[in-house]
Parts: C-alpha cells; structure tokens; sequence
C-alpha cells in the first residue's frame, strides 16, 4: 500500500516539475517529511537524488524540442556546481547541519518564496501574457543575462540552498531567471531551470548519499511514478497558457513557503 503511495506522489511532483519547472524539493520534501514522517535528513537526501533523475527524464523531452537554452544552463551551473562542492565539502567536515541554522535557513527561505508568490500572482492578474514564442535573432538578445556576474551569483546561492535543504532549484530558480532574462519567453526559462537541476541535484544528491542520507528502495518507487508523470507535464506546459502557468507557480511557491516557514 505504501508503495502505491510513493508512486503516486512521484507521479504528482513529476508533473508538477514538467509543468512549471517547480516542485521537486517545494512539494517532494514535505510530503516526504509530513505526510510519510520521514526523518528531515534522509527526506533531503532521498529528494535530491529524485529531483536529478526526474528532471533528467524531462530535459531528454525538452532538449528534443530545442526548448533549452544551454547558454543560460552553463552560466548558472558556473556558480552553483562549485558552492555545492563546497557545501558538500563543510557537511563532511562537520557533520549535518546544526538544527539552529537549519531552521533558520528554512524560515528565511519560506517568507522569501511567500513574497515572490505573491509578486508572480499579481502578474499572473495584472501584467500581459508574455510571448509563447521568439524568433531567432530576438532569441540571441534574449539569452543574454542583465549581468552575467548576478548570474553566477544566483547560481552559487542556489547551489548551496539546494545541498542543505534540497529546495531551491525550481521554485527560486524559475523566478530569479524571469529577472534575469526579462524577454525570453517563460516555456524557455522554465525548460533552463530544469535543466540546470539535473547535474545540481545529482552531486548534491551523491554527496548525501555517500553519508547515508538516502533511502534507495524508497527512491524507484518514486521514480516509478516520476518519470511518465514529467513527461507529461513537460509536454502540457508547451500547450498551456502563460497565465495559467504562472498563476500555477505562486500556488506552489506559497505551499511551500508556508511549509518551510512551520518546518
């Protein structure tokens, strides 16, 4: 009966991820932690490594449809590849994350994700639909980053972010990259967040997994149900309209601020 269970939430967060590029530790974390009573640790860790190879089985669909832009992927990987070595490196060091600091990431996390639901509501309401598609020579100003410096910033705060929580990579990365990349249409920006999750999550997901932070036979239930339920909604989000989507993504982001602040 559990197992069922365990694919069935796989099935649901893989859509999700598809979808909006969001979901993977905003929504996989708590249910694992509140819903199945899994231990923080082993739910961080078993969820990272779920996310990479989720999100892996989405990129195949995306790269396909010539959706992502690799540009964008490689300069976020520049900062988040190297802190969550980094991270990994202080985790080994000392041990799992003091509680206290813990909390406090988390908290600080969930008002964050709480005030960027309610900005990316209100332009889900008020702003113009943002252009479903770009014309080559558009698509090649449209890459290129308000600075490349705040990129790799925001790429090495989500590093870290990811390897001490496992959130992180969608529901701040989808909407750091709508700043960054004002005029790329949002189907693009979501189909780069998810692509530079899979090499992040995959290290970080290692990284835990090589200090016993991961329950292997709980992971391919997961997967199970993941892997169709990301194709899916990979396929959908190139169908459905932009307001939809982004009205979609504070829904999440409000979720899982809420569930991080009371974590």
């Amino acid at each position: 009966m559990h197992e069922f269970a365990f694919i069935c939430a796989g099935f649901f967060v893989g859509f999700v991820v598809g979808l909006t590029g969001v979901g993977g530790g905003s929504l996989m974390t708590p249910l694992l932690i509140f819903f199945f009573r899994m231990k923080p640790h082993l739910a961080i860790g078993t969820d990272l490594l779920f996310a990479s190879f989720t999100k892996m089985g989405g990129s195949i669909g995306l790269a396909r449809a010539r959706v992502i832009d690799w540009p964008i992927v490689g300069l976020t990987a520049l900062g988040s590849m190297p802190a969550a070595l980094i991270t990994l490196y202080i985790l080994h060091t000392v041990g799992p994350a003091n509680p206290v600091v813990q909390q406090i990431m988390t908290s600080t996390l969930g008002a964050a994700l709480l005030l960027t639901a309610a900005a990316t509501l209100y332009k889900a309401v008020a702003a113009k639909a943002a252009p479903r598609h770009i014309d080559a020579a558009a698509l090649a100003q449209a890459i290129r980053p308000r600075s490349r410096a705040l990129a790799v910033l925001f790429g090495a705060v989500v590093g870290a972010l990811v390897t001490l929580t496992s959130v992180g990579a969608g529901a701040i990365g989808v909407l750091v990259l709508m700043l960054l990349y004002p005029t790329l249409p949002l189907p693009r920006i979501v189909a780069a967040d998810i692509a530079h999750a899979v090499p992040l999550t995959l290290v970080a997901g290692l990284g835990h997994a090589s200090i016993g932070s991961v329950d292997w036979p709980l992971l391919l239930w997961l997967l199970t149900g993941s892997l169709p339920g990301i194709w899916l909604g990979s396929a959908l989000m190139r169908k459905t309209s932009d307001r939809v989507i982004r009205s979609l993504l504070s829904v999440l982001m409000a979720y899982a601020g809420a569930k991080l602040i009371a974590f």
